[in-house]
């Protein structure tokens, strides 16, 4: 069951993609769902942006690095607007 912080009504992952690929029809990417596998580090001039390993969740075999501004853990499922799109390694 996935709780849903907006009561967009959805139960599962695949009700939420569906509810937001309606969202975005005209879109020229469709939006991800990536759900947060790793939690890498903290990054970003004060610490406020949190470096996290993704897998989507229509392609689990795939994963990125990505950037996430706010609160973040292990589990969470994203909606990336953009997909292809990498983050640099923290050094």
């Amino acid at each position: 069951q996935l709780a849903c912080p907006l009561d967009l009504g959805c139960h599962s992952v695949r009700q939420l993609c569906d509810f937001f690929l309606t969202m975005e029809k005209g879109a020229e990417q469709p939006i991800k769902l990536a759900k947060v596998t790793k939690c890498l580090g903290r990054t970003g001039s004060r610490g406020g942006i949190t470096q996290v390993r993704v897998e989507f969740v229509d392609d689990p075999t795939r994963s990125i690095i990505r950037n996430v501004k706010g609160p973040v853990r292990e589990g969470d499922v994203l909606c990336l607007l953009e997909s292809e799109r990498e983050a640099r390694r923290l050094r």
